[in-house]
């Protein structure tokens, strides 16, 4: 195979990644608005849970022995996990799922200033302007102080800045921590914060309907997972990193359709704003020879 091709697969792989990100969230924006937040993602998560535990067991790939180091930045990694998703499906119990998506475009972008602040990674002036205006972005989204302002975009970012501490701690884990070994103590972790909890927002009972939505959120989770690892270790990664961008483009797309709710001009550009200077911010790193808008391991999400 050649590297064209691959770079094809690996761009297919990202999209679809991404495609299976937006169906999960939208199954959890539609489970969520019946059922009580900690009950939806305990019965998302033990399908999970056993899911990653078999590809963990038949790919032989499943170790719970690490060194100090990893252990440290293994438990801060999961922590953020856990109140990122949190934080990410109370936001998108309470907002429209493109806007939403759209605020989360900036990570890139906060993951490469954060590496520049906290890992003293090199940023010159022109990613540093891109940044500055990605984040400008992000208030056309938000808007701050203004009649279009929703308390729950805050909390949105929130999310952001707990997944940027989950891409760091990431970043910091070495070779010898197997993925999906990452992924299982993480679904694990997430669901077990579901569960406690659920004593403070109750349990309804489940329609057969619900059950089915829980099921393919947990099913798309664990695409969305499977194939951007594929996406990450197929061709050039400076290919497949922008297609992450589509994920906006899915997620206005279910919104639309499932919910028929459609982002207005303001979020539309600011959205355009932040993908803009994230790519900008993506090529230059490529053009320096250095990737640090995306993370080295691929990003392990379970929201």
């Amino acid at each position: 195979m050649n590297m064209r091709t691959e770079n094809l697969h690996a761009a297919g792989y990202m999209t679809a990644a991404m495609a299976a990100f937006a169906v999960n969230d939208t199954c959890m924006k539609a489970v969520t608005a019946e059922l009580p937040l900690a009950q939806a993602i305990v019965l998302r998560g033990l399908p999970a849970i056993a899911a990653l535990w078999l590809i963990g067991v038949r790919s032989g790939r499943l170790r719970f022995r690490f060194s100090v180091g990893d252990r440290r930045f293994l438990g801060l990694r999961t922590l953020s996990e856990v109140v990122a998703t949190l934080t990410f499906l109370t936001a998108l119990r309470h907002m429209p799922l493109a806007n939403l998506s759209a605020i989360m475009q900036a990570l890139p972008l906060a993951v490469t200033l954060s590496a520049a602040v906290i890992l003293h990674e090199p940023v010159g002036r022109r990613r540093m302007t891109a940044i500055a205006a990605g984040f400008l972005g992000v208030l056309l989204i938000v808007r701050p102080g203004t009649s279009g302002f929703d308390t729950w975009s805050l909390v949105g970012l929130a999310s952001v800045a707990f997944v940027v501490a989950r891409d760091l701690a990431t970043r910091r884990l070495s070779s010898d921590v197997p993925s999906v070994t990452v992924a299982l103590l993480t679904a694990i972790a997430v669901t077990a914060a579901g569960a406690a909890l659920v004593p403070f927002g109750g349990w309804v009972p489940v329609r057969p309907a619900l059950v089915l939505l829980i099921l393919a959120a947990a099913a798309f989770l664990i695409a969305g997972y499977l194939l951007i690892v594929m996406a990450m270790r197929v061709g050039d990664i400076s290919i497949a990193a922008p297609f992450r961008y589509t994920a906006l483009l899915f997620a206005i797309a279910f919104g639309w359709m499932v919910f028929d709710q459609f982002p207005d001009g303001l979020t539309l550009t600011g959205a355009a704003v932040v993908i803009a200077t994230g790519i900008y911010t993506f090529y230059r790193e490529r053009r320096l020879g250095r990737v640090v808008a995306v993370p080295t391991k691929p990003p392990l999400r379970l929201r």
